[in-house]
């Protein structure tokens, strides 16, 4: 059993994840933690390398990590390989949701360089929504829930869903 957690920076996918992992029994893989551990934080690679560099580090992640059974969080971006949407059709999708005036808080640790701030993150949001939303089986939104309920609502969503078959999602390619 697996379960992919995507959506916009901030969302709160790792944090989540981390709690959802504990209730299922599951190990958490963090895929934006596994680029940093192999490759040096992600603004520097930014910096250094390019967003495409980077990108490619990331897909290589997302392979490894959705070879195993976990709960897997995504960075924010990882949905826009059309390798990865595809792949993603096989496993159950959460999209977690977040509203601006909540973000504001969690964008201060500079550890995201596509969304320095609260008009870039709003311009980046809505520039993949439509794809978070044809990719999700599931949506949460986490503004303002306490993180132990929102991962059990997710748990339980995960333990009650069929198994044997993929939900259908909308061809992405």
């Amino acid at each position: 059993m697996s379960v992919v957690l995507i959506g916009p920076p901030a969302a709160g996918k790792s944090r989540i994840g981390k709690r959802v992992a504990r209730l299922l029994g599951l190990p958490f893989i963090d895929t934006d933690r596994l680029v940093v551990e192999a490759h040096g934080p992600i603004p520097e690679l930014f910096a250094t390398h390019g967003e495409p560099h980077f990108r490619s580090l990331e897909r290589a992640e997302v392979v490894k990590a959705l070879s195993v059974d976990a709960v897997v969080s995504f960075g924010g971006g990882a949905v826009l390989d059309p390798d990865t949407q595809h792949d993603l059709a096989a496993v159950p999708v959460v999209l977690l949701t977040v509203q601006p005036h909540a973000v504001v808080s969690r964008l201060g640790n500079a550890k995201r360089p596509l969304v320095p701030d609260l008009d870039a993150w709003m311009a980046l949001y809505e520039r993949r929504r439509d794809l978070y939303e044809r990719l999700a089986d599931h949506t949460v939104d986490t503004t303002d829930r306490p993180t132990e309920l929102l991962a059990a609502e997710i748990a339980d969503w995960v333990r009650t869903r069929p198994h044997e078959q993929p939900l259908p999602k909308e061809s992405i390619r």
